[in-house]
């Protein structure tokens, strides 16, 4: 009973995201029906103690990173930035190509270390305009930007800066270049299935005579300038991001130490603050990133911006407040399941999978897709289960870097179900909904699902590492 209530909380939930319906209300609502049928005297200290805690605690940490996220992508739009690029690029490869170059975009600002949120707000105003200019429906736009954000360059590639790929190097004493071998095959086997899967739906509208679309919501404002700046000029920000977030997570730890404290000037005694850096260095780093990257664009695109800055900042905060408590409420959701008898069927019964590396993906996999996070059902997972994976796979002869990338690349499969936080961040940027575009990132999950088990598949065909 325990485990059935798990699970229809989690169908619930996700029937409420695909339906349209705000998970910012269904959430708790979902995390407390379970909590109620579970142990009625449990739901007011679980909303209080447990739901909202970690609500708010995720907010604090990143609401800066969507806010700053969303004015830097809207500012890009503003500017005509976008438009210049997309000019560049469809004169570089061809209108047919579109969606190879949003792909190509998303991954080189992900694997620069730019995180995943961030990326849907800065690249949604390139892809929006470049799908405008080759005809190509919007609703594929969510597709495409989970195959290049969300996938191969989050967990796959070695040495991706991206917490899911960091997350097993403190279980398994490796590095993110872990089993690099193992890890470019799987991004090569996601990129390549994912763009043929997406071309193939191009195609199809193509031929059904389907344009981007009318009447569609959120979408970028036309540039009102007199020219647009030179493609390289639109591109700095981008790159300023990119390098600068790249530094600052380096230099960071090394300005401040482990941890930093510092005594408030108020009046009266007050304890001192205390902070670990290595927990705040990667947000401070995309943090300051973005604040250049603002400033870049308000250096070489200020004329352009200036008259619509305060309406453009306005949409862009309330753009970011919406997609951060989204993801808000998945993230307090997915604490309350992990905490209730029926999590726990769920990790004793994946345990008894026999072979080592099908049960770490198959266990990661899962409790990603149920607590519809990447890094949470990863964390999870490790923490219950690391020391009987080490143990199996030192029995069978199985290195850790191996078990690293599996843990990885399978924490980003079935987390983007229809209540993951990014998926429902992605379309409430795009403007879309599930039953217009879910389709699309479902198939693609499909696909790097698939990946994780062909590269067990080549692992044990060849040895390779």
């Amino acid at each position: 009973m325990s485990l059935l209530i798990v699970l229809a909380a989690l169908a619930f939930l996700m029937l409420a995201a695909y339906r349209g319906y705000s998970v910012i209300l269904f959430a708790p609502v979902a995390a407390l029906g379970a909590v109620l049928l579970t142990d009625p005297s449990l739901v007011a200290p679980m909303f209080t103690g447990l739901f909202m805690d970690k609500m708010v605690g995720f907010l604090k940490l990143y609401f800066p990173v969507f806010l700053l996220g969303a004015v830097f992508g809207k500012l890009i739009e503003l500017a005509g930035f976008s438009t210049s690029i997309v000019a560049a690029t469809i004169g570089l490869v061809g209108r047919s190509r579109a969606m190879l170059a949003i792909v190509l975009v998303c991954a080189l600002l992900t694997y620069g270390g730019v995180s995943l949120f961030v990326v849907v707000f800065a690249v949604y105003p390139f892809a929006a305009e470049l799908f405008r200019q080759s005809d190509i429906p919007k609703r594929l736009i969510p597709g495409t930007i989970a195959l290049g954000a969300f996938t191969f360059t989050m967990d796959a590639l070695p040495g991706t800066p991206q917490i899911q790929n960091i997350i097993p190097t403190t279980f398994f004493e490796t590095n993110a270049w872990a089993a690099p071998w193992l890890g470019t095959f799987g991004a090569l086997f996601v990129l390549a299935l994912g763009l043929a899967y997406l071309e193939s739906r191009r195609r199809r509208a193509a031929a059904l005579g389907e344009g981007y679309g009318a009447n569609l919501v959120n979408e970028p404002e036309p540039f009102r300038g007199e020219r647009l700046v030179h493609p390289l000029v639109a591109l700095l920000p981008l790159v300023v991001v990119g390098v600068l977030n790249f530094a600052l997570t380096r230099g960071i730890p090394h300005w401040y130490g482990s941890s930093h404290s510092f005594v408030p000037s108020v009046v009266g005694s007050t304890p001192p603050v205390v902070q670990e850096v290595s927990r705040l260095a990667a947000i401070w780093a995309v943090e300051g990133a973005l604040l250049a990257g603002i400033a870049c664009v308000l250096a070489f695109g200020w004329r352009a911006v200036r008259a619509r800055f305060a309406d453009g900042s306005k949409t862009a905060v309330g753009g970011a407040l919406l997609a951060s408590m989204n993801t808000a409420s998945e993230y307090g959701f997915g604490a309350v399941v992990a905490a209730l008898p029926g999590f726990l069927v769920v990790a004793d019964a994946l345990r008894a999978i026999p072979n080592p590396l099908v049960n770490e993906a198959i266990s990661v996999t899962a409790l990603a897709g149920i607590t519809g996070s990447a890094s949470g059902g990863m964390s999870i997972a490790l923490a219950a289960m690391a020391d009987s994976f080490i143990h199996n796979a030192q029995a069978a002869g199985i290195p850790m870097d191996v078990l690293h990338r599996v843990a990885a690349m399978a924490s980003g499969g079935m987390d983007t179900l229809p209540h993951n936080g990014a998926v429902i961040t992605l379309l409430a940027v795009t403007g879309l909904t599930h039953r217009q575009s879910y389709r699309d990132v479902f198939a693609i999950t499909l696909i790097k699902t698939l990946a994780v088990f062909a590269v067990i598949a080549l692992y044990y065909l060849t040895g390779l590492v």
